[in-house]
C-alpha cells in the first residue's frame, strides 16, 4: 500500500465540486473563466505552470484578486516521475515562491504534469505540505480538442458531490473547454451543486 495517494474526489454530504484548470495562466483563456465563474458565484483552483506565471503574472494576480485558488503544477512541466529528487524539488519549490509571491499565501495542492506519479514524487510533494490532486473526469482530455460533446459527456459520466473535475486553461485553443465548462456550470448549477476551491472541498470533506 502506497504512503502517499492522489485524490481524485473529496467524500462530502452536500453538492460541492472542485473545477480546476492546468497550465495557466492564460491571459485570453483563463480571464474568460473568470467571467464564466462570476456569472455563477463560484471559485475554481488552478494549478499553474511557473513559467506560465512568469509569462503573464498580472493574469494569475486577476485570478487571485478574484477568489480563486492558485495551486502548484510544476516549474517547466516536465516529467516527473524522470527527474532525480533535487530536481523534482527545485521544480516545486520554483513556482511555490512565484505563487506566494503573488499572494502572500502558502499554496496548498499540487498537481503533477501528465497526472504522472510515483511513491517519490508524492512524498516530495508532501514535504512542501502538498495534498496531492487527480480529477474524476480524466477521459476528457479537452486539451486534444475532442469536442465540447465529448468534454461533456466525459465529465457527466463521472461528476458527484466531492468530484475534482480537470480542464486546462493554458496554451493554444481551449475554445472547447470554456463553451463546455460553461455548459457544465450551467447544469450542476441548476441541480444545486456550488463551485469551490480544491482547500474548501477538503474542509468540507466528511
Amino acid at each position: 500500500m502506497r504512503a502517499y495517494s492522489i485524490l481524485d474526489f473529496v467524500p462530502v454530504k452536500e453538492r460541492a465540486v472542485a473545477f480546476t484548470f492546468d497550465d495557466g495562466p492564460n491571459p485570453v483563456h483563463t480571464l474568460e473563466l473568470l467571467d464564466i465563474f462570476a456569472e455563477v458565484g463560484g471559485k475554481a483552483t488552478f494549478f499553474m505552470i511557473g513559467e506560465q506565471i512568469d509569462e503573464s503574472p498580472e493574469t494569475a494576480l486577476k485570478v487571485f484578486a478574484k477568489g480563486h485558488e492558485l495551486a502548484n503544477h510544476s516549474q517547466t512541466h516536465p516529467h516527473l516521475s524522470e527527474l532525480s529528487p533535487e530536481a523534482v524539488r527545485a521544480e516545486l519549490a520554483e513556482t511555490d515562491r512565484r505563487i506566494r509571491a503573488l499572494t502572500a499565501k502558502p499554496v496548498r495542492s499540487f498537481r503533477p504534469p501528465y497526472l504522472e506519479d510515483n511513491e517519490e514524487v508524492l512524498a516530495l510533494a508532501a514535504e512542501f505540505g502538498y495534498r496531492s490532486i487527480g480529477a474524476v473526469n480524466r477521459g476528457t482530455r479537452d486539451w486534444e480538442m475532442p469536442g465540447v460533446d465529448h468534454i461533456l459527456e466525459q465529465t457527466r459520466e463521472h461528476v458527484g458531490p466531492g468530484s475534482i473535475l480537470l480542464f486546462h486553461d493554458g496554451f493554444n485553443d481551449r475554445s472547447q473547454t470554456i463553451e463546455a465548462v460553461r455548459t457544465l456550470l450551467r447544469e450542476l448549477a441548476e441541480d444545486g451543486y456550488r463551485f469551490v476551491t480544491v482547500s474548501e472541498l477538503l474542509e468540507l470533506a466528511e
